[in-house]
């Protein structure tokens, strides 16, 4: 399974939701992604990539397209 592939099932398994479902996905855009479920998403893609997001990069995480650009970055190296 490749990076994206791996991205994509967190979110869907995290939010209960189809592939076709989360690619313009946003914070607060369905009723899963509240602050709570935002810690689980975040805690999976951790766990899943064996990285520890900056907190700023927590907070920033404000969408389906942000999370694949933080996560990007050279702090973290995950290519999609």
């Amino acid at each position: 399974m490749n990076n994206l592939e791996k991205y994509n099932k967190i979110f869907m398994e995290t939010f209960n939701l189809n592939e076709t479902e989360i690619g313009s996905l946003k914070y607060n855009g369905i009723k899963a992604w509240d602050s709570v479920g935002h810690m689980s998403l975040i805690a999976a893609i951790e766990s899943e990539f064996d990285i520890m997001l900056d907190t700023s990069d927590i907070i920033s995480f404000s969408s389906y397209e942000k999370g694949k650009e933080i996560l990007s970055k050279d702090d973290y190296g995950i290519n999609f």
